[in-house]
């Protein structure tokens, strides 16, 4: 019996071959750039091919380069450890605590809409409330608090933490609630009515279904945290910088591109790792849960 052979589709091809040229010249090929450049030698006043690893040497043997990627993954998993605290009790209580669906999308879209403002007026906003003559120090000297304003709330790790976890915390709330939304009612009536208590029906029931929501939420939080490079500079100080500050510094005033591109591939390496890891544990809850 003779074989059909299945007709091409080249509607598909079309459609997937733009994003696919897009992928290739705007992604695939500045990375290979960047990673080309980061086995290269900087020669003052400018850097010469060559295939060696002393640029990647160079950042775990320089302490000033590795500290500042342990700062940026703690400021990270800071930033994705109150998003969550903030993100989680929220998206509960819009999902079975608020009956009223207009209430529940006016909440809901109140998360929402900063998204819709610019990232600079937002981050920029927070430098004008934390400081010195900002409204919460004008605050506290009036409610007699402090007797004069302090520095202490701008220009450290707090205002930084603070800052993006505002900016970021809409992407914390939107897979959490649309994780919430999709567990079956029935069986959070079904354990309520075998006794189980309300908190036992939240960690045994809930927690567990809405854990891809909560694995996507932290991904992106953290991988959106750990290349920001903007809210160091308006809010963070010398104690703030970031790995991608450096990355910028190295490509700018430093003119050392090769040690530039080492540190971003290292930074996509790290990423890649975050984004593998929580699509691992998503396929382990999957498995788990049936």
């Amino acid at each position: 019996m003779k074989e059909r052979k299945l007709p091409v589709n080249y509607l598909g091809l079309a459609v997937l071959s733009a994003p696919l040229v897009w992928a290739i010249v705007f992604m695939f090929v500045p990375y290979m750039i960047i990673l080309t450049y980061s086995f290269w030698i900087k020669k003052y006043p400018t850097f010469e091919p060559a295939f060696q690893f002393g640029n990647y040497v160079q950042i775990f043997a320089d302490p000033q380069y590795y500290q500042v990627l342990l700062r940026t993954m703690r400021i990270a998993l800071l930033v994705t450890f109150f998003s969550l605290l903030i993100a989680y009790p929220f998206a509960y209580y819009l999902v079975f605590k608020v009956r009223s669906a207009r209430v529940r999308l006016f909440l809901y879209m109140a998360v929402i809409l900063p998204l819709w403002v610019s990232y600079l007026l937002r981050a920029y906003t927070w430098k004008t409330i934390l400081g010195s003559q900002g409204v919460l120090n004008s605050f506290l000297v009036w409610s007699g608090l402090l007797s004069a304003p302090t520095d202490v709330l701008l220009y450290n790790q707090f205002s930084m933490v603070l800052t993006l976890t505002y900016i970021f915390i809409p992407f914390m709330v939107m897979p959490i609630y649309t994780s919430l939304e999709k567990i079956p009612r029935n069986l959070v009536e079904a354990a309520s009515d075998l006794g189980v208590p309300p908190l036992g029906v939240l960690t045994k029931v809930i927690w567990p279904l809405s854990l891809p929501g909560v694995l996507a939420g932290a991904t992106i939080t953290f991988c959106l945290t750990f290349g920001d490079f903007i809210a160091p500079i308006l809010v963070g100080g010398p104690d703030g910088s970031m790995i991608s500050n450096v990355i910028t510094s190295q490509y700018g005033t430093a003119l050392n591109w090769p040690l530039g591109s080492a540190l971003a591939i290292l930074m996509l390496v790290i990423v890649l790792a975050i984004i593998e890891l929580s699509d691992r544990l998503q396929k382990a809850e999957r498995i788990a849960t049936g």
